[in-house]
């Protein structure tokens, strides 16, 4: 357990920090697989960022709450007997779209329904097979989970044919209901609100100085996307120098990230006093060459995962080995939501609009969890399906 933990003033003011900044994405010059950019790539400056580092220290305090009020619906149809629901997961190894498989199952076996995961496997053509058997299956709704649905846009056709409505998590750049393509809704935080978060924590733990490695992969346009909000937010403090901006693909992780860190550490020694990357799993190749190094698991460099919230890395956050802070989905939450979401859609009814708030996961306010759990929403879900 940390939450009794002693910290200096000064951690706990850095640990209490960020803002949502929400700002439109620029286009990413040049960035081709596996490339890297130099420093130079935001302002730079001795004198910090007192009004911004402000404001991101109020947000971040309100990110890091953990006894935050639920704020979702609160009224809706009563349970729909009887439905069968199959959720094509984009690969099951991937504990973000596990998660939240797991958070339909729970929810299905509450409101009575039955539940079908296929896996795609984490290919393209895995994929579209197990959109096929799902179709085949003729359930009430089928979940696009965490893969882009343009990607078996023939099936995504099929399936608005035959009247069987699709939602999507993670599925879409944007939360709610989609035209193109179709989707009754998309279930998924705001990835302006997650980028703007991160880089406001790097801005007031750092109380306005970092030099920072901002690790992205480029070839997805989600991923990218995020990063140059990130980018984009964090040159908002003049006190903050981009060192580098790194584009590793995530399949390439696990073989490039020990040597790029190496060569980070070799380029920017001190320097380097904090990185952010647009998923945690970076971080879990990256610990074994900050070790070799020598360098403290509590750091600096001091680290943030711009999501999922993985297993693994609350692990690494509550044992102090080189990361920080992550901004988690609330995974289970949003099984129910999306389970919610059907029962709204078999009922003829608008999709409910709800949004979770981001959250940033410390080593103070976890308190030993491996997942971000927030509560209200099952007692919630429960009154309104009248289960």
């Amino acid at each position: 357990m940390h939450g009794n933990r002693k910290a200096t003033p000064a951690v706990m003011r850095a640990r209490s920090v960020a803002t949502t900044v929400v700002i439109a994405a620029t286009v990413l010059a040049g960035c081709e697989r596996g490339s890297s950019h130099g420093p130079g790539d935001s302002p730079t400056g001795p004198g910090g960022c007192p009004a911004i580092q402000d404001r991101a220290e109020t947000a971040v305090r309100q990110a890091e709450r953990t006894d935050v009020p639920w704020s979702g619906p609160a009224a809706g149809p009563t349970a729909v007997p009887g439905k069968t629901i199959v959720y094509v997961a984009q690969t099951m190894t991937n504990p973000g779209v596990a998660g939240a498989a797991n958070g339909v199952r729970e929810a299905a076996r509450v409101i009575g329904w039955k539940v079908r995961v296929i896996d795609g496997g984490g290919t393209p053509v895995g994929i579209q097979a197990a959109m096929s058997s799902a179709l085949a299956l003729r359930p009430a709704g089928i979940v696009i989970g965490g893969f882009d649905p343009n990607s078996t846009s023939r099936q995504v056709s099929q399936a608005d044919k035959a009247g069987i409505p699709l939602i999507g998590w993670h599925a879409v750049a944007a939360p709610g209901p989609s035209r193109r393509p179709r989707l009754f809704t998309n279930v998924t935080t705001r990835v302006e609100d997650v980028a703007g978060i991160s880089a406001q924590w790097i801005i007031a733990h750092s109380d306005g100085h970092a030099g920072v490695v901002l690790i992205t992969d480029a070839s997805i346009p989600f991923a990218r996307n995020k990063s140059e909000l990130i980018r984009r937010d964090l040159s908002t403090c003049s006190g903050v120098r981009l060192l580098s901006y790194e584009n590793i693909p995530i399949s390439d992780a696990s073989s490039r990230i020990p040597r790029e860190i190496s060569s980070l550490l070799s380029r920017f020694g001190s320097t380097w006093t904090h990185s952010v990357a647009i998923n945690d799993l970076y971080f879990a190749d990256a610990a074994p060459a900050f070790r070799a190094a020598g360098k403290n698991g509590a750091g600096p460099p001091f680290n943030i995962g711009a999501g999922d919230g993985d297993p693994s890395a609350f692990q690494r956050i509550n044992s102090e080995q080189y990361q920080d802070a992550t901004v988690p989905e609330p995974l289970s939450l949003q099984g129910w939501q999306i389970v919610d979401e059907f029962n709204r859609a078999f009922s003829s009814r608008p999709a409910s609009g709800y949004v979770a708030p981001v959250h940033i996961t410390t080593a103070d306010n976890s308190h030993g969890a491996t997942t971000w759990d927030p509560s209200g929403y099952r007692e919630a879900y429960r009154r309104i399906w009248g289960r």
